[in-house]
């Protein structure tokens, strides 16, 4: 049967996209950065809350900081989610087979995300708002549940980091036997160590601006600090960690497969890695700044490194574009095939023959012929295509010349209709199917189509 030739083959679906593929894919590439940050901010803000709660135990003033900072997360979080809409959806519709093959093969793993994120969110919640009925002897109990709240935060984009890292090695699909079996594919540790530094420089930018700003009441809410100590403690953040991606950048980068690693993506990379080195100058300066200008350098600081994080977003995409192209031109190959097959079959059922998929025993030159040559071939008639003894006449004792052509088509003539390849029954089937519609054509073989017809079977 026909759903027996096609089902072993992967096809793309048939569905047009609801907008152009380029758009699409810059689209991917900011919503992406524009949830990531949020993300970052997420996991940085969660991380900073339990370090500066942890000193509050002994020095008061951390905790209050702690508390200022816990009081963005639920904000936060609630940005991240609704910025993962439009990543997710573009990245489900530009690379469909990839991403959900991914996630099958990750199914438990990725289908907790849902439960782990919903459990995730309450848990922050009770931490922010027993802040300041949790004290004496239960305070350690808070900071307890401040380091689970952190580790959910932590393991979340883990598991989607590993899923989008499985994607790119379709390779290596069938080696996968859980989410475990995954993290041995790939450079899943390298991307997630220079995620890690990039939250924590993206959160001390962020307490920069959110903390050290004019409106902020730094009298009332944190008197142990002032401004300008505020902005150099989370400025001394941004500097270390951005420093730490020089560690970290060159291990992610060395250890991605080179398979496609094209001339664009070490541009982009190198070049923001260039960029980060005047980051980290202007960085240095701020925080030796004297108090009465600390801040100055913010915005340049900011533009500098929204570039950088520009840079590196498109160069992550580029990269995965490079690395799932073989992936999905095999499949609109295959689509095609698909496609090609589907017309004969339709060709065949409208001349009232079979669809041509029941067949016992080995193919034969009549048996390949009859399932997708004769809806349009037949002696002494012309239908869709020109009858067998006018192609016997151009392709005489040359059937290998009919393979050849029934693999790649083209239009010789206005009134014939464009032949669909036939690039999927095989050079075998070719070869079996030409022999034997040059027998026919030359009159050295009988020719019936009553045996074909449906009702004859």
């Amino acid at each position: 049967m026909l759903s027996a030739l096609v089902f072993p083959v992967p096809r793309d679906l048939m569905l047009p996209l609801p907008l152009p593929e380029m758009l699409l894919k810059i689209l991917l590439v900011l919503f992406f950065l524009a949830h990531i940050l949020f993300i970052n901010l997420v996991v940085g803000g969660s991380l900073w809350t339990l370090i500066f709660e942890w000193l509050g135990l002994k020095h008061p003033r951390y905790d209050r900081l702690a508390k200022e900072i816990a009081a963005t997360i639920t904000v936060n979080k609630s940005l991240a989610v609704v910025l993962g809409v439009g990543p997710l959806l573009c990245i489900s519709l530009v690379y469909t087979h990839a991403f959900y093959t991914a996630n099958v093969l990750t199914a438990h793993a990725w289908w907790s995300l849902v439960p782990t994120i919903t459990v995730a969110f309450l848990l922050t919640y009770l931490h922010k708002y027993t802040w300041d009925t949790w004290t004496g002897p239960r305070k350690i109990r808070h900071v307890a549940l401040g380091f689970v709240c952190a580790l959910f935060f932590l393991l979340i984009p883990f598991v989607f980091l590993s899923n989008i890292n499985l994607m790119l090695f379709p390779e290596h699909w069938t080696e996968v036997k859980g989410f475990l079996s995954s993290l041995k594919i790939g450079n899943v540790f390298p991307r997630y160590f220079h995620f890690f530094a990039a939250c924590n420089a993206a959160t001390g930018l962020f307490l920069v601006a959110w903390l050290g700003r004019r409106s902020f009441p730094v009298e009332q809410k944190l008197p142990e600090f002032t401004r300008p100590e505020i902005k150099r403690i989370f400025y001394t953040l941004v500097f270390g960690f951005t420093a730490m991606q020089f560690v970290f950048g060159p291990v992610l980068f060395f250890t991605l497969p080179t398979r496609a690693l094209t001339v664009g993506v070490w541009i982009l990379i190198w070049t923001g890695a260039v960029l980060a080195l005047g980051l980290l100058h202007m960085l240095y300066k701020e925080m030796r700044s004297p108090d009465a200008v600390i801040g100055k350098w913010f915005w340049p600081i900011t533009g500098l490194f929204s570039v950088i994080v520009l840079l590196m977003g498109t160069g992550r995409h580029l990269y995965r574009e490079a690395a799932v192209y073989p992936l999905m031109e095999k499949m609109m190959r295959r689509t095609e095939e698909f496609r090609a097959l589907e017309r004969g079959v339709q060709m065949r059922l409208a001349a009232g023959l079979t669809a041509g998929g029941d067949r016992s025993g080995p193919p034969t030159g009549r048996s390949v012929f009859f399932q997708n040559c004769a809806s349009c071939h037949v002696p002494g008639t012309k239908r869709v295509g020109p009858p067998l003894e006018e192609i016997h006449s151009l392709y005489k004792g040359n059937p290998a010349a009919i393979v050849a052509w029934a693999k790649t088509p083209g239009k010789k003539r206005a009134d014939y209709q464009q032949m669909p390849s036939m690039a999927h029954v095989g050079d075998a089937g070719l070869k079996l199917a030409a022999d034997y519609l040059l027998e026919v054509g030359a009159g050295k073989t009988t020719f019936s189509e009553e045996e074909e017809r449906p009702e004859k079977k």
